[in-house]
């Protein structure tokens, strides 16, 4: 009978919790997408932060004579590092639809581990020269070798930042401006310095007249950074990747970059230069489609994309590029051709400062310790003892990055780079058909650019240079990027 009593409101209390239960998943659900908007604001901001951070690194890597001194160094490994941490920051508040490639990482990674396992104490030696004991390991350096891990991990960070921000069209075309604006600056204050400068000092302090081209002690390492710009503007024009108008454009870059390039007077560059036209006629074909139209006008294009038309137009290229740079260059260019001695300059024979003699020592060194090499960054320490000369000359680098490699780092750095040479290439064969003209011009320019690297480090060492070895990574990154990002938070930025 009690039960007929009932207050009138306690037979909707069941419904009334629903309806507070629906209220309160309505507001968490409201404050869940609050905060998932926030971390999406958060992410386009630390994304664009990172993506210009990282062009605006390799701008300033440029000025102090191509970030050679420890303390730019320095700075520059710092700045990275905290660019990646922001990455990580970025990933956990929007992950990646698309990841760097791994198979060009880990061969990075894999060199890395073999320099900080070269570095590792193995025990105490004893030096009579000097009245204190280092460590001994099978690096020549120890220290030297563990900066080597350091400066690339920074490189390879950096190039992992930049290949997964630049997840549009437009930031490639961003990325591949700055490039060219890094090297034709650096171009134009390399003729500024060549004509004008008297003494020493050029707005850098270490600038001395008649020594290295640009803001480079070394000519040939301003060398390299302007093979890069050739290559990647070349492939612009040849495969029309932008409108008529900026053909005009990238043409002048052309004519800048590669006015620098024959005034550098660097041998290494110039063969460099040759080879890239060689590899931009051999490609050509392979890159830029032939029409699908019939009537006059296909004719026309078939009989250029014949192979007579194409030897043609190979000799007149490399025919007009030979007679402009023996124009500039002149006697001095001509002379440095004459010249046996193969690099480094001396008056002394004993001296052993010839490519063929450091090769030589050089090649000892990696027979000497095929394994494990004499250390990655420790080449100098290990080298005088197998460099048979007067020892009034100590090279610090091999001339060839290919083989210093070896020594170096023995058969398993040899094996790690060759690892990441066929995973560039196997990327590179797959992405340079592309309908999109601008990704196949892109692509084209950065592939012939990274050509110009390849056969200029058979002579030089000029990615040791940290500017050259960021805008390299750069070109990796047009060359090898996979296409459009289709990424909500990355739709409206850059």
């Amino acid at each position: 009978m009690e039960t007929a009593f009932r207050h009138p409101a306690s037979g909707n209390e069941p419904h009334s919790r629903g309806r507070e239960r629906n209220r309160s998943a309505v507001g968490r659900s409201s404050d869940e997408s609050v905060q998932a908007s926030a971390a999406l604001r958060i992410a386009g901001i630390l994304n664009r932060i990172i993506f210009f951070s990282l062009l605006t690194l390799m701008f300033l890597s440029a000025v102090p004579y191509g970030t050679v001194e420890p303390w730019w160094k320095a700075v520059f490994v710092c700045v990275v590092f905290v660019l990646w941490i922001f990455g990580v920051i970025e990933s956990l508040l929007c992950p990646p639809r698309e990841n760097p490639d791994r198979q060009l990482l880990m061969p990075l990674f894999g060199l890395i581990g073999l320099a900080l396992i070269q570095s590792l104490p193995l025990g105490v030696r004893s030096n009579p020269a000097t009245p204190y004991q280092t460590w001994s390991a099978i690096s020549a350096d120890p220290y030297q070798t563990q900066f080597f891990a350091v400066q690339l991990l920074a490189i390879t960070f950096a190039g992992a930042l930049l290949a997964r921000f630049t997840s549009t069209d437009r930031r490639v075309s961003i990325l591949l401006h700055v490039i060219l604006a890094v090297a034709v600056c650096s171009a134009v204050f390399g003729v500024l310095r060549q004509t004008n400068q008297h003494t020493v000092g050029f707005g850098l302090p270490l600038l001395v007249p008649g020594l290295g081209y640009g803001q480079f002690i070394n000519p040939s390492h301003f060398a390299l950074l302007m093979e890069m710009a050739f290559g990647l503007t070349l492939g612009m024009i040849l495969a029309a990747g932008k409108k008529r108008e900026w053909i005009l454009v990238y043409g002048a870059v052309l004519v800048i970059v590669w006015t620098a390039l024959v005034l550098a007077n660097s041998r290494g560059g110039l063969l460099a230069m040759v080879a890239q036209i060689v590899v931009a006629g051999l490609l050509f074909t392979v890159v830029v489609p032939a029409s699908k139209a019939e009537g006059y006008r296909s004719r026309i294009q078939a009989a250029l994309r014949s192979l007579p038309a194409r030897i043609l137009l190979l000799i007149v290229l490399l025919a007009g590029v030979i007679a402009g740079t023996l124009w500039i260059g002149g006697d001095r260019l001509a002379g440095r051709f004459d010249d046996s001695s193969g690099g480094v300059s001396s008056a002394d024979a004993r001296t052993g400062g010839s490519r063929n003699e450091i090769w030589r020592a050089t090649w000892q060194a990696f027979k000497a310790n095929p394994i494990t090499g004499v250390g990655l960054g420790g080449y100098w320490a290990a080298i005088p003892v197998y460099h048979d000369a007067s020892g009034s000359l100590t090279p610090q680098e091999a001339h060839n990055e290919y083989l210093e490699l070896l020594a170096s780092g023995g058969i398993i750095g040899g094996a790690l780079g060759c690892w990441f040479l066929v995973a560039l290439g196997k990327r590179i064969a797959t992405n340079l058909r592309s309908s999109n003209p601008f990704r196949r011009a892109s692509r084209y320019g950065a592939v012939l650019g990274i050509v110009g690297v390849a056969v200029h480090s058979l002579f030089d060492f000029g990615l040791h240079m940290l500017v050259n070895a960021l805008i390299f990574a750069g070109l990796i990154v047009i060359a090898t990027r996979r296409g459009q990002t289709e990424h909500k938070l990355r739709r409206s930025d850059a």
